[in-house]
């Protein structure tokens, strides 16, 4: 545990984004901690693509070695913890972790990330982030030319398949009920020999969270190599509304193009903040994020 409890910024969320930001921070000197429950969103994805000089490497791995930087520099302090509450202080913020411990910071830096809510189909979890995915930049280009579903409907079915069709010919979008769908975008999917079923997905049959089929409520199968899923989410953390920070319409947290919230003082970046679900969007949000926090300490002490 760290020896002090107070802190120029404490970084609340210990992963890509998180991470950029202590470095930017600690490069200028910075007393900075992060709290980190060591659960990434990404835990059971095998491999990280589409980020430079990383790509293909495990998740963990590009962590791994994150942290060992970013704690190279003496002002830069780790605790693995369980962020749970935050109070607005006269000189910043307090957090509160569920240790009990309480630290005090001028900033605040929120890398929390989202929590995806899993739906109620049999085996859909255990292949999440493996062989049921969300991004074809993450993973499009080793499933190409495979057979490839897609779990969503609507223009959200309809972005995705636009995106999939340049990476495979076999597509079938699986609306799990009535297809809502535009006449303009029907004609194009038929175009492209898209298929649409309507039937609900009950299951899905893996090995490991490697997709065999899916499985359908009237008891059919159909194979499939890859599913792209759309699903819902929330936030991981309940801390930055708690201490006022506005949500988007799709339930993000609202930065500017500063990184900054609805609160003076408090940042956020990575996934909590945009739909660009990336290591290598998380990096870029979470260094200028760090960057701003220190602008904002600087102009206050200067």
């Amino acid at each position: 545990m760290p020896e002090s409890k107070h802190f120029d910024v404490i970084i609340i969320g210990g992963s890509y984004a998180g991470l950029s930001a202590a470095m930017a921070l600690g490069r200028s000197l910075r007393n900075v901690l992060i709290i980190d429950s060591g659960l990434p969103c990404n835990r059971q994805t095998p491999h990280s693509h589409n980020f430079i000089t990383q790509d293909g490497a495990p998740p963990e791995v590009i962590a791994e070695k994150a942290r060992a930087q970013v704690l190279n520099y003496d002002t830069v302090k780790l605790h693995n913890d369980l962020a749970v509450s935050g109070t607005k202080t006269e000189n910043g913020f307090a957090i509160t972790t569920g240790s009990g411990v309480i630290f005090h910071a001028k900033k605040l830096i929120f890398a929390t990330g989202i929590k995806d809510l899993m739906p109620g189909i049999k085996g859909f979890a255990a292949c999440w982030g493996i062989s049921v995915i969300h991004c074809p930049y993450c993973h499009g280009y080793e499933f190409r030319g495979q057979p490839t579903g897609i779990l969503a409907n609507g223009d959200r079915a309809f972005h995705i398949a636009s995106l999939v069709n340049n990476l495979s010919n076999d597509i079938t979008i699986l609306t799990s009920g009535k297809a809502g769908f535009t006449e303009a975008q029907r004609t194009k999917l038929h175009k492209h020999s898209i298929r649409i079923i309507e039937t609900p997905v009950t299951g899905i049959e893996h090995g490991n969270g490697h997709l065999k089929n899916v499985v359908f409520d009237d008891g059919s199968r159909m194979h499939f190599t890859a599913v792209y899923a759309v699903i819902p989410f929330t936030q991981h953390s309940d801390i930055p509304v708690s201490l006022g920070c506005e949500l988007t319409e799709q339930g993000y947290i609202k930065t500017d193009s500063f990184q900054k919230t609805t609160v003076e003082g408090i940042f956020a970046c990575g996934d909590n903040t945009s739909p660009m679900r990336s290591v290598a969007n998380a990096v870029s949000a979470g260094n200028f994020a760090g960057a701003m926090a220190n602008m904002e300490l600087t102009n206050e002490q200067f």
